[in-house]
């Protein structure tokens, strides 16, 4: 199994949990981005630059991720389809994408996104707060010892 990152848009402090979780499992963190990222040194941490573009990294993940995989992003598009193919999607706030609540998920996406395109203001999402971090490092600590068992 696979820990996939989509890193242009993952917190820091998210990183650095992910960073010690693969170190403490021996797992492979795979992060891709359009830009470099510096990692610790690790036989466990890689990281894949692809090109700038809209989706670019995305589409990489997706390419790739195998069925079993966890993928950590934000993205709502990408988590559909990383559970399309049989992967988990866990967000930066310790929510699981699941195929009971990711076509809901999409649904307020888009309405979101069409009242911001009326002009509407809906504002942005909450500043990731010290309980976030928690409920993510809980989530992603309860997956990964279900799968190294």
């Amino acid at each position: 199994m696979n820990i996939w990152v989509d890193a242009d848009a993952c917190p820091s402090v998210i990183k650095d949990i992910l960073y010690r979780a693969a170190e403490r499992v021996e797992m492979p963190l795979i992060l891709v981005a359009n830009q470099p990222l510096r990692t610790p040194a690790s036989r466990f941490i890689k990281t894949i630059q692809v090109a700038p573009g809209f989706d670019v990294a995305d589409n990489h993940i997706v390419q790739h991720v195998q069925a079993g995989d966890l993928v950590i992003t934000a993205d709502i598009p990408l988590a559909a389809e990383v559970i399309d193919k049989d992967a988990h999607a866990l967000n930066p706030r310790g929510d699981f994408y699941t195929r009971e609540n990711i076509r809901q998920r999409l649904t307020m996406r888009d309405f979101m996104e069409t009242m911001r395109s009326s002009g509407v203001h809906t504002g942005g999402p909450n500043v990731l707060n010290q309980r976030d971090r928690m409920k993510f490092a809980n989530q992603l600590d309860s997956f990964l010892a279900k799968q190294t068992k």
